[in-house]
């Protein structure tokens, strides 16, 4: 993956007065991911989120990335140092635009709205509620059957 960018004025927001970003986000990685990352790593540096260690699979390593980028106040994530397995197959990634729902995402891609459930697991770890996404989040977009 390389390097990724996102919006810094949009996200969760995890970081309070006094706090170290770099552990709140490596907080986060762990809450949300466990022990499907191991050595894990988190530097943080003016928006600038660089992450190392070891992810189970390719999709864990997508997710960590999601996950630390859609942190309000965080525009860049650096992945090189994140090592895993290769990707089974090629994801693609969508910017959420105002407007937008998982069923209307799920329209554009495959063609029919009642397939969101497919955005939503892809994503599970990154958004918490299918009803509750946000313009600038960054999601995955799995290939399905259409």
């Amino acid at each position: 993956m390389g390097m990724f960018d996102f919006l810094k004025n949009v996200g969760a927001s995890v970081f309070g007065i006094g706090k170290n970003e770099a552990e709140e986000i490596e907080k986060l990685l762990k809450a949300d991911l466990g022990n499907k990352l191991t050595d894990l790593k988190v530097q943080f540096d003016k928006g600038v989120v660089t992450l190392t260690g070891r992810a189970d699979s390719y999709a864990t390593k997508e997710k960590a990335v999601l996950l630390a980028g859609n942190i309000k106040g965080v525009e860049k994530v650096i992945d090189e140092g994140l090592t895993s397995p290769p990707p089974v197959e090629e994801t693609e990634f969508y910017t959420i635009k105002k407007g937008d729902s998982l069923s209307k995402i799920a329209k554009a891609y495959y063609g029919n709205a009642m397939k969101y459930p497919a955005i939503f697991e892809a994503n599970r770890e990154v958004i918490k509620d299918p009803d509750l996404i946000y313009p600038g989040q960054v999601l995955r977009i799995p290939k399905i059957a259409k």
